[in-house]
């Protein structure tokens, strides 16, 4: 179960305001208003290509990589056998939370009008918290056994690795094709096609098996970076570093990308740098903003988001199931009506899809505040 705990001690206030920042746009890019077409920006690219919604994820991994780099310390002075169940229960609570939310409801109408109980033979085992739950496993096994520098070899070997697998093991001349990469046939042969999202174009799975491993990568900087930050983050120099290490990763992803192009549903190996680099440029800025300059506007805001970041995200996938499961009439569910009967009235177009799912993400953010303010933070 999730473990309810009182705060202890102070935070590293940038991480959790990047942390919050992260799960605000996430909930933003997940919970678009209905009846026109949305800004282009909140959209994933449809295969190759970037976007702002494509950074979201990545970007919640380097968080909990920086997240882990605060907690490896007492976790490497502990007895292995410590370290394993705390590990393991870990991996297994987040991973089973994410499996149960893409079952939810549990339910269905079956042919006669009564309710059926959802096969699980039909249910999706991947999915984003499971593979927040995976990273969190490798990333912690390395970094108990090994050093920082072999971290370092170990993800120029995945990124390496998995561009070769790609190319190697896809079919000839469709290697990086949605329906004929190494990954998708990977996921198909293991998974079943019973197991795999089927809201796209064809059946495929963006957070599928394979495509978890480069995945690691983005924990793994997240942790380096999180413990170069405790060590020379608050300074100037720090602060230099980083945004030049931001501007040479990124660089190296779009010379990487003309032959190997970028993915956020292939989570190919220059998306892994160019993300990487990007937050590691925003981390700087914040540190820059909130550190030394004391700036306190918004803050508080998204450091709500920050306290309690999974189950703010899991209550939102349910919230949002839930509301779209409730008929109001003329064929719409009760999100679909309130963001077309209300705020498409008031703010016609992509606009009014925008400030729907802000309005959604504010009401997630209030049981946030709720929770902060009787300092209630649930460990998931």
């Amino acid at each position: 179960m999730a473990e309810i705990v009182k705060k202890r001690a102070e935070r590293f206030l940038s991480l959790d305001v990047f942390r919050g920042l992260t799960i605000a746009l996430m909930i933003v890019v997940n919970t678009p208003g209905t009846g026109a077409q949305i800004y282009g920006y909140f959209i994933h690219a449809q295969w190759f290509g970037f976007t702002l919604a494509d950074l979201v994820f990545p970007s919640f991994l380097f968080a909990v990589g920086n997240s882990m780099s605060f907690s490896m310390l007492k976790m490497k002075q502990a007895p292995v056998a410590y370290f394993w169940t705390k590990v393991i229960k870990r991996t297994i609570i987040i991973f089973l939370l994410g499996y149960l939310m893409y079952w939810f409801p549990f339910f269905k109408l079956g042919e006669s009008g009564g309710l059926m109980l959802k096969p699980i033979s039909e249910t999706r085992i991947m999915g984003v918290l499971q593979r927040i739950a995976l990273c969190y496993f490798f990333a912690s096994v390395i970094f108990y056994y090994l050093s920082e520098k072999a971290a370092l070899i170990i993800s120029a070997i995945i990124l390496l690795g998995y561009w070769a697998i790609l190319y190697l093991f896809g079919e000839p001349g469709a290697q990086l094709e949605m329906a004929t990469n190494a990954a998708s046939k990977f996921d198909l042969s293991i998974l079943g096609f019973g197991h795999i999202y089927k809201r796209d174009s064809i059946p495929f799975d963006p957070e599928g098996i394979l495509s978890t491993l480069p995945a690691i990568v983005n924990v793994v900087l997240g942790y380096i970076a999180g413990v170069f930050i405790q060590k020379k983050g608050k300074s100037f120099e720090g602060i230099s570093k980083l945004l030049m290490i931001g501007f040479a990763m990124t660089s190296l992803a779009l010379w990487w990308d003309l032959i190997f192009p970028m993915s956020k549903k292939l989570w190919t190996s220059p998306f892994v740098l160019y993300t990487v680099g990007l937050d590691l440029s925003i981390m700087a800025v914040l540190i820059f903003f909130i550190e030394f300059k004391k700036v306190k506007s918004g803050i508080a805001f998204f450091d709500v988001f920050g306290k309690n970041p999974l189950f703010i995200y899991l209550f939102s996938e349910l919230f949002y199931v839930t509301v779209r499961l409730i008929p109001v009439g003329n064929g719409l569910d009760a999100f679909e009506w309130v963001s077309e009967k209300i705020f498409q009235n008031i703010f016609p177009g992509a606009f009014g899809c925008l400030v729907t799912a802000i309005v959604f993400m504010l009401i997630c953010w209030s049981l946030g505040y709720a929770l902060h303010k009787k300092r209630i933070y649930i460990k998931i």
